[in-house]
């Protein structure tokens, strides 16, 4: 068997996840043939799928050290360069790739992702409809230029391109998933009988079938059978759980290990200052209001709304973690020097979104778990933090797909109710250890009374007023990637408030673990 029959076995194994396989038989290759700038790309890629995102890094830029043309380790770079947060170098491999080949459909569709990652939208619909062009038979780029859509609120546009999609291809189930957040369904809807007839299909895999049943049960829900409706529910939890195998120690750990990391810090003595600008940090359960109290700031006129940005916890990452865990060494390290490298860093990444404004938001919700961080590097930031009914945060919990790696724990009542615990008992610390610094925001005192308390949270985060905020639906164009998206673009309203109510029969289990 010649070197091109093996990697042609190689890539078959690479599509079919075979990543340590892979990487085996491409490291043997390579003693044979050092040279080969393939190989090094090939190993990278599977390093990518196997999780392994560093040393990816290492067998991609070795690839374009044989090769400066090789275009496509470029592109591959940009991805691992992302994963990792270096968006600046995300950005010029991109870019590089582009420049050896225009036309290169994946690193268009790769750049327009990163774009959409910092906010640029209007970018990242330009590099779809281009690569579009080239390719209109993609699927995926169809379906990443509806999520954009979705994201600034051209719901129409959004889903006549997920119509599109799934009249394509039917079995494409994320787009079905996608549209069930955008409809209102009643019993006759066309798309509810179109996804009960598919979801009989043998050729669906796990994912497809977690997709569906998460879109079905939630059209049942709008319609009020709620018993059917939580069979789906029950349905697409129980395969995610299968599939993660997720075990909750591993979380509870690290809640204790920050907990017990800040016991002895003394906030009033350390505070590392800071001319950078000011950030209104909204944190809290997902699923507890954030999306919406963002909007709602975000629609004033001095601050710019940045999302769920994932800054802060990469650079924790870089400078607090040894070995994937939480090091209280580093931390105590980094207190007795006046450096502060997780505000360089943070501030560093936010330039990729362009903001002239001086005031922005971060709604990252488990930015709950970094609040003594927030508190010693940032101090000139305000935190938010959101709280709701637990029932009904738990119940919107489960009833949602989550494909953040993240939010592993939210697929089974248990792990839900061990992390609302969890989360509890961590405010509650920060609460008692720097008190007068967090302003808790609940969001069924928001919903029955927008007016006062949108005022008191505007007058927290030292703002001065603006009508803007009562009416964010709108006025506001900060971008919304959240499963609330569609929600969060209506006036407010309280149908969401006591939902849980219609199925406490069948989360028993769950209800009792958060009374």
């Amino acid at each position: 068997m010649d070197i091109r029959e093996k990697v042609e076995k190689l890539q078959n194994h690479l599509k079919a996840n075979n990543y340590k396989f892979v990487i085996d038989e491409c490291n043997k290759l390579i003693q044979k043939f050092p040279y080969n700038s393939f190989l090094y790309n090939l190993c990278g890629l599977a390093l990518q799928g196997n999780g392994n995102t560093r040393h990816s890094i290492e067998y991609f830029n070795k690839s374009i050290d044989l090769d400066p043309n090789n275009f496509s380790a470029k592109n591959n770079l940009g991805n691992s360069y992302k994963a990792i947060g270096r968006y600046d170098l995300a950005e010029s491999n991109y870019s590089s790739a582009l420049k050896l080949k225009p036309d290169y459909v994946q690193a268009l569709n790769n750049y327009a992702n990163f774009k959409s990652l910092v906010n640029d939208y209007k970018t990242s619909i330009d590099l779809l409809e281009k690569a579009l062009k080239i390719s209109n038979n993609q699927i995926v780029l169809m379906y990443n230029l509806a999520e954009n859509y979705k994201s600034i609120g051209e719901f129409n546009k959004a889903i006549e391109m997920h119509e599109k999609i799934i009249f394509d291809n039917n079995l494409h189930t994320n787009s079905h998933l996608s549209l069930s957040s955008m409809y209102n369904y009643n019993k006759d809807n066309k798309h509810l009988n179109q996804m009960l007839d598919l979801i009989k299909n043998e050729k669906l895999n796990k994912q497809n079938k977690i997709h569906l049943s998460f879109a079905i049960g939630k059209a049942y829900e709008d319609i009020g059978e709620h018993e059917i409706s939580f069979n789906y529910y029950k349905e697409a939890n129980k395969i995610s759980n299968s599939i993660l195998n997720y075990n909750f120690d591993n979380e509870k750990k690290l809640f204790d290990k920050i907990i017990s990391t800040f016991n002895n810090v003394d906030f009033e003595k350390k505070n590392i200052e800071s001319d950078e600008k000011k950030v209104i940090f909204i944190c809290g359960m997902p699923r507890s209001g954030t999306t919406l109290v963002e909007q709602i700031i975000s629609s004033h006129k001095d601050v710019r709304g940045c999302g769920e940005l994932i800054y802060l916890q990469s650079s924790i990452k870089e400078n607090l973690y040894s070995e994937n865990s939480f090091d209280k060494k580093k931390l105590a390290n980094l207190l007795n020097t006046n450096s502060n490298p997780i505000i360089k860093k943070y501030f560093e990444m936010l330039k990729f979104h362009g903001i002239s404004e001086k005031i922005i938001t971060d709604k990252a919700p488990q930015n709950f778990l970094w609040i003594g961080i927030i508190k010693i590097f940032i101090p000139n930031s305000k935190i938010v933090f959101c709280s709701r009914n637990p029932r009904d945060n738990c119940f919107s919990l489960y009833k949602n797909f989550f494909p953040a790696r993240e939010m592993s724990w939210s697929y089974s009542e248990e792990n839900i109710g061990n992390y609302f615990n969890q989360h509890k008992r961590i405010i509650e610390f920060w609460k008692n250890k720097i008190p007068n610094s967090i302003y808790e925001l609940n969001y069924e005192k928001l919903v029955n009374d927008q007016i006062t308390e949108t005022k008191k949270l505007i007058n927290f985060c030292e703002l001065n007023w603006d009508e803007n905020c009562l009416n964010f639906h709108k006025n506001n164009k900060t971008p919304i990637s959240t499963v609330s998206v569609s929600q969060a673009r209506r006036p407010i309203y309280k149908n969401s408030i006591d939902l849980n109510k219609n199925y406490e029969n069948y989360l028993s289990k769950l209800f009792s673990m958060i009374n």
